[in-house]
């Protein structure tokens, strides 16, 4: 502590109360503090470094993926070759067929009514041929014609009948344009391999259907792009790991390289500007200030009044995310985020604590791997320990907090470890490093914990345990110097600590104010009547109007002694309010009653300065002040005349508004009632009157 009596000396002031003036103008520099930090070092962090690049030059070091990324030129080919692998889908005209099977139909019908009129009519066979030809389509010469006319009917109804099949099987099952010629070429094979037929007859067949089939099985668009399309629909793309490595160092950058680093925004093009970046970074540090914001105006509405605690939060919240970056290094679950919850856990609140807890581990977690597992370390390990420190009266405490957060980190890290079959040498070594942050968090914050109260002012269960040791030089002064004033604190300490707590409020705070609140009679002890051990009583030979002085003097008295011992402003508020602006009442009564005709007595001048007590613990203890000396008074404290005499005390404070600056209900008056009565019960009961034996009767007992 030796800085801090230095860093005393040379300011005289605390710090933070040359800082805390204006209200409004602090709010203002937290706040644009806090989004200028915030936001170039989210910035920094997520922007990747960038490269002087060019396609052709050796990569000057191993340049790693940013983040995770599409490699769209690889997606691009797996696409094509699925497009490539598709088989069009025809489909078949099927009115095609049934149009060349009717021409040929006609053809033959016309055939069979020629060969009837030339054989029956005795029509010239020149005139059959040309009757003929007018259905000839089939690019059939006179001759041709001619045979078909003479051969015999037998073989022209057989050949009719094998065209006629050869025409379902080839149309019926479709046939492309390209597969067109190798069709009629089949055709042609399978008509020159018929028996029972002449060379002419077989080359008539094959003229008939080779010139009749044509193109019938075409591309169906739509069903071929619907089967495209579904074949683009299973191709999975193809993604670049963050971290792993785009360009080796020394390996020359080709073109898809140098796309991808350009991609991932590692090439360095002075006129290009993130400002879709810049414009994300803003965004979200606006929308994390802006929630951190509404957080306490709403629910912890009077932190906005407490600057000091304001400019903590920020300082502490800072700290963590800059150094989070460089811990992330060596492992992102060493970040002590955990040493975050407990300190404002500590010295704000767990609730405020938890929190600010999930939105530090948000920016973390987005400004360093941006991984699921991480996000859940942090934010349940940094929660456990803002409740694990919950009312934590030792130091000690924090350290098992540390352990209880060890464990945590370390179930939660192995759990998901074989939830998602990662290998057991990362779990372990994941695991240890969870560990290690419960450990150093409790560390820091035990190692830290004295000077942010310090500098920040801020009362903690801790300092207030730190504060009842009777080896504060205070105390001890006080037990030494004036110890009837010591054992009366004492008393009065206990009481205000069992009210507070049966009203709901603190009780250590109670306690430790009141073991402090009458040290400004270590300026004049003996004036002061716990502290006269003789009958000899100083005020008898002053007026009634300097005893009255030197008796009100002990509160300023006390606040002075205070401040120059540091002790904090919630204890030296209870040392300036205990009295509030009550009445000496002995002395005035003493002055009116020695009053001479010309003098003029002022109930002004007979009571204390004030101000009245502005908290709970404040008027707890002033009430606790005045019921001891009042019962210790009592000649028989009984249940009944302690009781009796408390609501009485208790009735004149509320009468003569000493309580109308707190905020005690009456149904907080009536249990303070019954506590006081029943400690103080315990404390001046009545004495049980022993007998005394005679020698004899000892030595018969015996």
């Amino acid at each position: 502590m030796a800085f801090l009596q230095f860093w005393d000396k040379y300011t005289n002031k605390k710090l933070i109360n040359k800082i805390t003036k204006n209200k409004t103008v602090n709010l203002s520099v937290l706040a644009l503090a806090f989004f200028v930090i915030t936001f170039f070092n989210f910035y920094s962090a997520i922007s990747p470094k960038r490269y002087d690049l060019k396609v052709g030059e050796k990569s000057p070091v191993d340049i790693r993926a940013p983040r995770d990324m599409e490699d769209k030129d690889a997606t691009a080919r797996l696409i094509k070759k699925a497009i490539e692998s598709v088989e069009p889908k025809q489909k078949t005209d099927p009115t095609i067929q049934i149009d060349i099977k009717k021409k040929i139909e006609k053809f033959f019908n016309n055939l069979y009514s020629v060969r009837s009129m030339y054989k029956v009519e005795n029509t010239s066979i020149e005139e059959s041929i040309s009757y003929l030809d007018k259905y000839n389509d089939f690019d059939l010469n006179r001759e041709e014609l001619y045979s078909l006319i003479i051969t015999k009917e037998v073989t022209i109804q057989n050949i009719e009948s094998y065209i006629y099949e050869v025409i379902l099987q080839v149309m019926s099952t479709g046939i492309k344009k390209e597969e067109l010629q190798y069709e009629k070429q089949k055709i042609q094979e399978y008509f020159m391999g018929l028996e029972g037929f002449t060379k002419q007859i077989k080359d008539i067949a094959i003229k008939i259907v080779n010139n009749s089939i044509k193109e019938n099985s075409f591309l169906d668009k739509e069903a071929t792009q619907e089967k495209i399309n579904e074949a683009i629909k299973n191709v999975e793309k193809v993604y670049i790991k963050s971290g792993q490595i785009l360009v080796s160092e020394g390996e020359k950058i080709s073109e898809s390289q140098f796309k991808l680093l350009k991609e991932a925004g590692l090439v360095n093009d002075k006129n290009k500007k993130d400002l879709i970046l810049y414009i994300g970074a803003a965004l979200t540090i606006l929308l994390l200030e802006i929630s951190i914001f509404a957080y306490i105006y709403l629910f912890n509405k009077k932190l906005i009044n407490e600057i000091s605690k304001l400019y903590l939060i920020v300082i502490l919240f800072l700290i963590v995310f800059l150094i989070s970056k460089s811990i992330n290094n060596i492992s992102s679950y060493l970040i002590p985020i955990a040493a975050f919850s407990m300190l404002i856990g500590i010295l704000i609140n767990p609730i405020t604590a938890i929190v600010l807890n999930v939105f530090l581990t948000i920016l973390i977690t987005l400004s360093t791997v941006n991984n699921l597992l991480l996000f859940i370390v942090l934010l349940i390990g940094g929660t456990v320990a803002a409740i694990s420190t919950s009312n934590t009266h030792q130091r000690a405490n924090i350290f098992l907090s540390g352990i209880i957060v060890s464990i945590t980190n370390f179930v939660i890290i192995s759990s998901f470890g074989f939830i998602y079959g990662m290998e057991m040498k990362s779990i372990l070594m994941n695991g240890f490093y969870g560990v290690l942050n419960g450990l150093l968090s409790s560390i820091l914050a035990i190692g830290s914990l004295p000077l942010w109260e310090y500098i920040f002012n801020i009362l903690t269960p801790t300092k207030l345990l730190e504060l009842s040791n009777p080896n504060h030089p205070l105390l001890k002064r006080l037990l030494l110097e004036a110890p009837g004033t010591y054992h009366h604190s004492i008393i009065v300490g206990n009481l205000s600590e069992s009210a507070a707590q049966a009203i709901g409020c603190n009780g250590l705070l109670a306690r430790v104010g009141a073991y402090y609140h009458d040290i400004g009679k270590l300026e004049r002890p003996y004036f002061f009547k716990e502290n006269q051990l003789t009958s000899d009583n100083p005020h008898d030979k002053i007026t009634p109007r300097l005893s009255s002085n030197i008796i009100r003097s002990h509160v300023l008295d006390g606040v002075k002694l205070a401040e120059k011992n540091k002790l904090p402003e919630e204890i030296i508020d209870i040392v300036r309010e205990h009295h509030g602006t009550t009445l000496v009442k002995y002395f005035y009564c003493k002055a009116i009653k020695e009053k001479q005709e010309d003098d003029e007595i002022k109930a002004s001048d007979y009571r204390y300065p004030g101000p009245k007590p502005k908290t709970k613990e404040a008027a707890i203890v002033m009430m606790a002040d005045s019921v001891e000396a009042a019962v210790r008074s009592l000649s028989e404290p009984t249940k009944e005349n302690i009781k009796s005499l408390i609501e009485k005390i208790i009735g004149d404070k509320l009468e003569n508004g000493q309580l109308t600056d707190c905020d005690l209900t009456f149904k907080d008056l009536e249990t303070l009632t019954l506590t006081f009565a029943s400690t103080l019960a315990g404390i001046f009961h009545e004495r049980i009157e022993y007998p005394e034996l005679k020698q004899e009767e000892l030595e018969v007992s015996n």
